[in-house]
Order: C-alpha cells, then structure tokens, then sequence
C-alpha cells in the first residue's frame, strides 16, 4: 500500500522493540525517515541498523519521556538529525505492577498516567506548533482495548489509556483546521508483559471475552477482536495518507482529522 510518505520523517516513541519497532519498520519501508526511540541505546540502535541494511533510512534518540529534559533533548536530536518532525506515534507507556481493587494505591495511578499520557503530551506539545505552521501532520497515539473494555486488574491502566483517547479527541477540536490528523488506536491485544505468567494472559483474554456485549461465543468474540484491530489499522493507513480529511459525522473515539 502506497501511504504517500517518501521523505516524510516520523518519530516513533518506544520503538527499540515490540509494537513500535514493527510501527517503525512498516514506515520505512513505505520510504518514511524514522526516528527510532528507546531507553536502551544498544537496542535501539540494532533496530536502526536493521532497518538500514534493508534499504531504509533510520536514526536513533534516547530519553526518558517521563522526563521534560530528556524529552526536550530527544525532540531537538531528532530534528537535528531528520529535520522537521511530521509524523508521531505515541506508543511508548505500558502498565506497572499489577494490581486489582484491593491492593491499587494512588502512585501507582500517578506513575502510569506520567507513563502513558504526559509521555505523549510532553512529545506532541513540543511538535505540534511546527506541524501547525507547515500545515500538515499526522499523530496517532496507541491506546488500548482496555481503555474501552476494562477488566477488574490494572484499572490505573485503563483509566490512563482511557485519557488518551479523550486527549485525542479533546486535540482534533483544538486544531481542526491545521491540516493535522490525529488518531487514537485501541489495539486489539493483550498487553501483558513477557514477565506474566500465561494463566495471567488467558485471565485477561477472558476478561475481555465475557466484556463483549452480545457475546454469543468464545469463537465469536476473537473473530470481533480481529475484526476490530483489522478496521483501526485500515483506518490508521488511511489518515497517514496525505490527503486524509476529517469528517463531523465521525464519533470522537474514531480517527479524526484535526
């Protein structure tokens, strides 16, 4: 699929590995210049390589994003090295420790919501005026399923992922007319860490089954679940393209040009 994106430069948050590594790589090899982003400096520099060695074009940054200096340094590094940035992911986040009703205690909900919402506030305030003033840009933050279908465990979580779909929809109002798409994406997979025990995982993948409303069954349910990532990703690619337009018809949970 041609996305339209030679030479565009993208800026990937947590892209060393998992989701926003292979974010990276489907952008590069739409002809995108990314900007690899980690903590870990040997990682993400593999990652760089790789992509490099496959005919893409890639740099890397490194910095805390929970972090205002580190995140200043990382967004000036990115421009030194790529120019502009005209594309952002906000994929970097993730869940704490876990934690039900009975053991959650606030800094947990602190942590994570530094984690996963001011992380991405930090990076799109920083680049959002020069997106403004070219009059293009596309930013897509990864939320999760459990912002919309939140199981008993981890509600800081759900509650954090939860705020940055109403961060998105709250941004597509501010900016409506600067040419800029803006996107949350729930993606349909559990985000259990390699860490976490497989009944942990299938608990959870069961939790989202029985939240299903209409659930008719277990096969049904995956089918929904596939079906629902297969239509955010479509209309993802969609809205990177450049001549993505926003409609008022849209419900403000769903892709939106700003």
């Amino acid at each position: 699929m041609d996305l339209k994106l030679e030479e565009r430069v993208a800026l990937i948050t947590g892209s060393s590995k998992g989701i926003g590594e292979e974010v990276a790589r489907g952008l590069a090899r739409e002809g995108a210049i990314v900007i690899i982003h980690g903590r870990n400096k040997a990682k993400a520099e593999a990652v760089a390589h790789d992509i490099a060695a496959q005919g893409g074009s890639a740099h890397v940054v490194i910095g805390d994003l929970t972090n205002d200096d580190e995140v200043q340094g990382l967004v000036d590094e990115a421009q030194r090295l790529a120019g502009p940035v005209e594309i952002v992911i906000n994929n970097a986040g993730g869940s704490g420790e876990t934690e039900d009703w009975s053991t959650t205690r606030p800094e947990t909900w602190a942590a994570g919501y530094d984690r996963n919402v001011l992380a991405a506030v930090r990076v799109t305030s920083r680049l959002l005026p020069g997106m403004r003033e070219a009059k293009w840009g596309r930013i897509i933050n990864i939320s999760s399923l459990a912002a919309l279908m939140p199981a008993s465990r981890r509600p800081d979580y759900a509650a954090a992922k939860a705020a940055m779909i109403a961060m998105t929809a709250s941004l597509a109002k501010a900016v409506a007319m600067d040419g800029i798409t803006r996107i949350p994406y729930p993606r349909a997979r559990s985000t259990a860490s390699a860490s976490t025990k497989p009944s942990e995982r299938w608990r959870s993948i069961a939790d989202w089954r029985r939240a299903l409303p209409g659930r008719r069954s277990s096969r049904w349910s995956c089918r929904c679940l596939r079906r629902f990532r297969w239509d955010g990703l479509e209309r993802s690619k969609r809205l990177l393209m450049p001549s993505a337009s926003w409609s008022a018809r849209e419900p403000a949970t769903s892709p939106a040009q700003i």
